[in-house]
């Protein structure tokens, strides 16, 4: 990104306004003086907003966060209760396998009779994996809940040589493994599947070819990971020609990605994983957030600005191509006693309500998006919580996953302009025939603002607000999960004024005539 162009970006944003692409959805206004100012939206459909972009990713961590062993319940070989009630709760729309353990992850070691399965080491994350969770595990868990499966294949290791072996295990898998593993998956004649005890296909229709190849010097380069991709493409698209698959595409690889593969696959990924916190003045990492409120609030409010740089990045190196972009991981790493403390305060759910705003804006272009881990005992980027050991303690939401539930349940199917947007709230608008939803983050730590809410050429017949209203100190633990940072409902006047609460996250239903 021209240095320029940036400053013009961040100037903007300092400004409340954000914009993807050429469609620029809100508005600001001045500060509020007297009554409420209107906030205006206009109702006509601009684009498109993918059904994916809440999605949850599922890695095994091994020794560092029991993501998959945790949530797994050994004695009654089965997901726990618990992990899966409350993963219904969150429905998410999609769910990814894979990340880097997709490296030197062997498919076809987690498939077949438990009792045969081989465990394997954790070449990354430490530990030993038992491989009780596999693919038909996986993708069950996905139907139970309702989301679609997305799968990570071993890219070659994406040509990291410390994956490849292990002990004298070979762990790097070819395009005619990953092409196996569509066809376990989708062949409705597939033998080993039935063998396995599982006579219908399991239909994972999307795959990702590479995980973040562009991150190691020491492996694949940008031309030797797109002319593999493209391999991998035409092999697996052969064991099921109506998969959609989605290479790799981050650290500027994107144009040329498209240029070599783009006829081959459907998505281009990327991720964004970084620290919000200042690194002159940090304000978030440890127990730092605790001492300052004011200055950690602040902090945390314009983290949506870094990731808004990342995904124009993106859309940059795209040029003029038209390919959807897929952010398949995406969260806060904040240094703390379990990697980033600051992340159970709901002054985070108010940040991510922000950052998950922002991906609305470019719904054009992003199409697949999460803004959380899936789950584990001990990282808080998490969405789900996992306590250990089980007892009475029931795994639970994390603020960043109360703003997706909320966001997923109450969202329209196009992306609308929203106008006259008043100082301190982040507010983006959808619709789905005659409902107008609106999401919106009140940044004001301490003061509530008021709203008049129209439709630009229709009458409000009333509405409902979903809200979640709670000071920014507080604190999720599985000791009062039940009781903070829930959602309430309350009903909207057809005379449309609202007052939004300090720090608050809400969805807007406007029912027009």
């Amino acid at each position: 990104m021209r240095r320029r162009s940036f400053l013009k970006d961040a100037s903007m944003a300092a400004a409340g306004i954000a914009a993807a692409g050429r469609f620029e959805l809100t508005a600001q206004v001045a500060p509020q003086s007297g009554g409420p100012a209107p906030l205006v939206v206009e109702p006509t459909p601009l684009f498109e907003l993918s059904p994916y972009l809440y999605m949850q990713f599922m890695e095994p961590l091994g020794a560092t966060d029991g993501s998959v062993e945790a949530a797994w319940d050994h004695l009654a070989d089965r997901w726990r209760e618990d992990v899966v009630a409350v993963t219904r709760d969150l429905a998410p729309t999609m769910m990814r396998w894979g990340g880097i353990f997709a490296d030197f992850y062997r498919w076809r070691e987690g498939v077949g009779p438990r009792d045969k399965r081989p465990s394997m080491l954790n070449l990354l994350w430490g530990g030993v994996e038992s491989n009780q969770v596999g693919t038909a595990e996986f993708v069950g868990l996905c139907k139970t809940v309702g989301a679609e499966p997305l799968i990570c294949v071993n890219f070659e290791s994406d040509g990291r040589q410390q994956y490849m072996k292990a002990k004298g295990s070979v762990r790097t898998a070819d395009a005619s493994e990953a092409a196996a593993w569509v066809g376990y998956c989708n062949d409705a004649g597939n033998a080993d599947r039935k063998a396995h005890g599982t006579v219908n296909p399991l239909g994972v229709r999307f795959w990702q070819i590479g995980n973040e190849t562009s991150y190691d010097k020491n492996g694949f380069d940008l031309e030797t990971a797109a002319r593999k991709t493209v391999e991998f493409s035409k092999a697996m698209r052969a064991a099921d020609p109506a998969i959609q698959l989605i290479a790799w595409g981050d650290s500027g690889w994107a144009g040329r990605m498209a240029d070599v593969a783009g006829e081959h696959v459907q998505y281009l990924a990327f991720h964004h994983m970084f620290d919000p916190d200042s690194p002159k003045q940090p304000v978030l990492r440890g127990e730092l957030y605790r001492r300052d409120p004011d200055a950690a609030w602040a902090q945390l409010m314009t983290a949506w600005q870094t990731s808004d740089a990342k995904i124009r990045s993106a859309r940059e190196s795209l040029g003029s191509r038209r390919l959807p972009l897929a952010l398949t991981e995406c969260h806060f790493v904040i240094p703390a006693r379990d990697r980033g403390d600051v992340l159970s305060t709901w002054a985070a759910g108010v940040s991510y309500a922000r950052i998950l705003n922002n991906h609305q804006r470019h719904g054009d272009v992003l199409k697949i998006a999460t803004a959380a881990d899936f789950c584990g005992t001990r990282w808080q980027n998490n969405a789900v919580m996992i306590p250990v050991p089980k007892g009475n303690n029931r795994a639970y939401l994390q603020p960043v996953a109360r703003v997706m539930q909320l966001y997923r349940h109450h969202i329209g199917s196009h992306a609308v302009k929203a106008t006259g947007i008043p100082d301190g709230l982040d507010v983006v608008a959808s619709r789905r025939g005659n409902t107008v939803f609106l999401h919106v983050a009140n940044t004001r730590r301490t003061a509530p603002v008021k709203a008049a809410l129209q439709v630009a050429g229709h009458a409000i017949r009333g509405g409902r607000v979903f809200e979640i209203s709670e000071d920014s100190t507080v604190e999720l633990s599985y000791l009062n999960s039940a009781e903070v940072m829930k959602t309430v409902e309350r009903p909207l006047t057809a005379d449309g004024r609202w007052e939004f609460p300090p720090a608050s996250v809400s969805a807007v239903e406007i029912a027009l005539p």
